[in-house]
């Protein structure tokens, strides 16, 4: 299995939508836009984290297909990161090398991430990239329609 980073291609943009609507995968990640079914309001997103000079978002491919999306936005020493690999890829070692990946690209620290307390994939992730528990917050998580525990993680140094 060949996992590797590339710039997000416009072409791209479909694949995520259809990937950022999975139910399951919703649930999962909690906190996620209140409709993600709204394609103008995902397309302005995008415009907008492709033509930030802060964000670095990059594709996943595996064997030359895409099958997701990692990157780091935000405030210089607030800054976070985030990853979206469609459903049918869960549990292969994905997320964890494409987050690897983006940060040997990303040096700068230290970095944050979130996930839904209950996310158990998304934190074995995290803390094998070195991500170490820090804190925690309760919200209104849309992918669930509830208020949800999460998790604040960081990596120093």
């Amino acid at each position: 299995m060949d996992i590797a980073l590339r710039p997000v291609h416009g072409s791209d943009l479909p694949v995520f939508f259809r990937q950022f609507n999975d139910p399951e995968s919703l649930r999962m990640a909690a906190f996620t836009p209140e409709d993600p079914a709204d394609r103008d309001r995902f397309d302005a997103k995008w415009a907008h984290i492709r033509s930030s000079p802060e964000i670095v978002a990059r594709t996943v491919l595996v064997d030359g297909d895409v099958v997701g999306s990692v990157s780091v936005y935000g405030e210089a020493g607030e800054r976070e990161v985030t990853y979206w690999i469609d459903r049918a890829h869960w549990g292969r070692g994905i997320a964890t090398a494409a987050l690897r990946a983006l940060l040997t690209e990303v040096t700068e620290r230290p970095l944050y991430a979130r996930a839904a307390a209950d996310n158990a994939g998304s934190l074995r992730v995290l803390r094998a990239c070195g991500f170490e528990v820090t804190g925690k917050a309760r919200g209104y998580a849309a992918g669930r329609g509830e208020e949800t525990d999460e998790l604040v993680l960081s990596l120093e140094g």
